[in-house]
Order: structure tokens, then sequence, then C-alpha cells
């Protein structure tokens, strides 16, 4: 998966190459025998979130139990997870209820890879370590209301529908562009 990630990562940087020197330290792990996208490699491995968007243009966000903020679905790529789109979409499942067969992908790549923090988890027995989250974007292909999303409750706590013009920073603006064609 290290050469996938790689891959990805060159690919993206060819869309966004200002975002380059954020990634140098993710290439560098990449390039070794570490498999990067196993939460046990550290300083830091890769995740996957999914951005699902409804055909009214509003976005899913959950509240993650754990760090108690607003996020777009994802987690760890799992060894069964053939691509990191695969796993973005297997984690919007799990956390949502929102299918696979649901969606279609309306980029190849990634949307965005944001790089953050991770605290310290004693429970988990993780020290603070960086997550380089792959940000796949998929259009739900019916309108999907409050009553269509199933939550994993063990995960997240509850979910909402942000309209994408509330979305601040690179990320919403990247959507928006994306959506606008």
């Amino acid at each position: 998966m290290n050469d996938r990630v790689i891959s990805v990562v060159r690919d993206y940087l060819v869309a966004y190459p200002a975002e380059a020197e954020g990634l140098i330290p993710l290439l560098d792990l990449a390039a070794t025998a570490a498999p990067v996208t196993a939460r046990t490699t550290l300083p830091g491995h890769v995740t996957c979130g999914a951005i699902a968007v409804d055909t009214t243009f509003r976005v899913l966000q959950v509240r993650h139990r754990a760090l108690d903020r607003w996020l777009f679905p994802g987690g760890h790529v799992d060894d069964a997870d053939a691509t990191l789109a695969a796993a973005a979409l297997r984690e919007l499942a799990e956390e949502t209820g929102v299918l696979p067969s649901t969606v279609r992908a309306l980029r190849n790549i990634p949307v965005d890879i944001d790089v953050h923090p991770i605290p310290e988890n004693p429970e988990k027995g993780e020290p603070e370590h960086t997550h380089y989250d792959f940000r796949f974007i998929f259009q739900i292909l019916r309108t999907t209301g409050p009553g269509t999303v199933d939550l994993r409750l063990d995960e997240v706590t509850d979910h909402r529908w942000i309209p994408v013009s509330d979305l601040s920073g690179p990320t919403g603006a990247r959507i928006a562009a994306v959506l606008a064609g």
C-alpha cells in the first residue's frame, strides 16, 4: 500500500503543489518499509475520510465520540481495503450507514489531504501522532434526509447536514469548486 500512497500523493500534488512541504514527511515515511496505512506506524499514518454531498449540496458530518468534534466520516485503513478510496467508503458505511452503492466518486484523487495532530490516548496506549487524512468526495445519488443515516454510536454521537457554502477554509472552497464542475 505504501507505493499506492506515494502515487496518490504525487497525483494530488500535481493539483495542489503548494502542499508539498506538509506532505514530505509522509512521502519519506512511505518510502520506508513501515506500513504507512497501519495505525501502529509512528510518528504518523494515513487515514481516509469521505466527504458525502447530497443532491441539495449539503455535506454530511458526524460528531466524533473520542475527539468530541464535528468531522467528515472516516478513520483508519484496514488490511482488507483495496484502495484508499475504498477505505473512505467503508468508513462512511460503518459510521453512517450510507452504503457505497448509493454514492459515486466525484474525483479519482483526494479533494484534500489534511495533516493534523492526534492527541495522546492512554486508553489505547497511543502517543500523540500525526494523521494524514486523505479526504475523498462522493455524491450521494439521491436526496438523503435525517432518517436515512444509521449512526454507529460506539464511534460517533450525532450527525448533521450542512450546506457546502457553510464550509470554511480551503477544503470548503475545493468542495465548492468540484461541485461547480
